[in-house]
């Protein structure tokens, strides 16, 4: 597995480079189809915020801590991406027996804003939709750890979004044309 480190104000010293490296390491025994991870260490305001992101096999797993420490952003963030490895493998079991064996993934780019008079967007991911029921919407949204998700409905083929509207439960756009 490949991992990339990432920092910004804040430089990561070998001895906790390793560390972290062979932590992250051990998530390939919860989830052995991990193709890379990048770990994004941020200093500011004296704390350090720790992201971790992991993509497996196409499906995006991220968790992000802060502390005021880097080791245990990092530790606590790691907890984090394990948890939701966890999750996601016992969602593969129960569709497994179900008997669905579609495939969806999906991946994120970073593209610059095109004009100068536009509002002043500080991000724009590209999203490659697939189509999926609410439930695997659901899910992806949580392994990403967002409070929305976009997705292809497979029932009526239009892009519609999950969000989350509380503590355990969730709503639906849905497009009116």
């Amino acid at each position: 597995m490949e991992v990339r480190f990432v920092q910004r104000g804040a430089e990561i010293d070998d001895k906790l480079r390793d560390y972290m490296e062979k932590k992250i390491s051990k998530l390939e025994k919860f989830f052995r189809k991990i193709l890379n991870c990048q770990i994004v260490v941020t200093h500011h305001k004296g704390s350090f915020n720790v992201e971790t992101t992991a993509n497996a096999n196409g499906v995006i797993l991220r968790a992000e801590e802060t502390a005021l420490e880097p080791r245990k952003a990092f530790d606590q963030s790691l907890k984090n991406l394990e948890r939701r490895i966890k999750k996601y493998n016992s969602y593969l079991k129960d569709r497994a027996q179900l008997g669905a064996g579609e495939d969806f993934s999906f991946s994120l780019d970073d593209e610059a804003p095109d004009s100068e008079n536009a509002p002043v967007i500080d991000k724009v991911k590209k999203v490659q939709v697939y189509p999926m029921n609410m439930t695997e919407a659901v899910m992806q949204m949580e392994l990403v750890g967002h409070s929305f998700f976009m997705f292809q409905n497979a029932e009526t083929g239009e892009i519609n979004v999950v969000y989350k509207r509380g503590e355990d439960s969730y709503g639906l756009l849905e497009p009116v044309r």
